[in-house]
């Protein structure tokens, strides 16, 4: 199938998306996480315990916000026999947030609730790459969001090359395939950082446009 010859760009992609988004809106959005939504609580928890930020809660949002997208990830998923359809609307919702910001910026109105709202946009838009990622667990090399899974199957990989004499072409084929992912969140993380820094959550159109590609090209699958 096309499908399993595209799975490690399939992979590099949303690994890349994932990483970046992630970044930019750490970066531009008053370090909210929008793909690990599980570290603001650790922001939530410092930022209320220094009391430094009065909007510290804000970051609490994200996990209903995260919940209700999964759940209507597998509503997508239930009702359409595409699987990137659900790639196609985060997609368009990375797009739209960007453009909202691009808007707001350019007629001078953009506030910083409207800042958090596109910020939870991301968020919902992550929730639904990591209901694909459950969803279609076989259509990457693995999670696409998150990478402590990752590394720690690629440790283990490292662990029985180092001990069969990197004679284990299970062990290899498995190293190689985490590495894309390892390899792809980082990156997304450095152009997240670039991008969010130099021109803020605009720069979340990249990524829409990108899921949108990806959809358009696996839509007969």
């Amino acid at each position: 199938m096309e499908l399993k010859r595209n799975i490690g760009f399939v992979t590099l992609l949303l690994t890349m998306i994932a990483g970046y988004c992630d970044t930019v809106t750490f970066v531009a959005a008053d370090s909210v996480f929008s793909a690990h939504v599980t570290g603001n609580f650790i922001v939530f928890a410092y930022q209320f315990v220094k009391g430094s930020d009065v909007h510290a809660w804000v970051k609490l949002l994200t996990f209903p916000v995260f919940i209700i997208a999964v759940i209507t990830g597998g509503r997508i998923a239930y009702r359409v026999t595409n699987h990137y359809t659900i790639l196609f609307w985060e997609g368009i919702i990375l797009l739209l947030s960007g453009a909202v910001v691009a808007l707001f910026n350019y007629t001078g109105v953009f506030t910083e609730w409207m800042m958090y709202a596109v910020a939870m946009a991301a968020v919902f838009a992550m929730g639904l790459q990591n209901a694909f990622g459950k969803l279609y667990a076989k259509e990457t090399h693995g999670p696409t969001t998150m990478m402590t899974g990752n590394v720690t199957q690629a440790s283990l990989d490292v662990g029985n090359l180092l001990k069969n004499g990197f004679n284990d072409p299970d062990a290899l084929a498995s190293l190689k395939k985490q590495l894309i992912t390892i390899l792809g969140f980082l990156s997304g993380c450095f152009l997240g950082a670039f991008a969010g820094k130099q021109f803020g959550l605009v720069m979340l159109v990249l990524p829409g446009l990108a899921m949108i590609i990806c959809y358009l090209y696996h839509r007969k699958i």
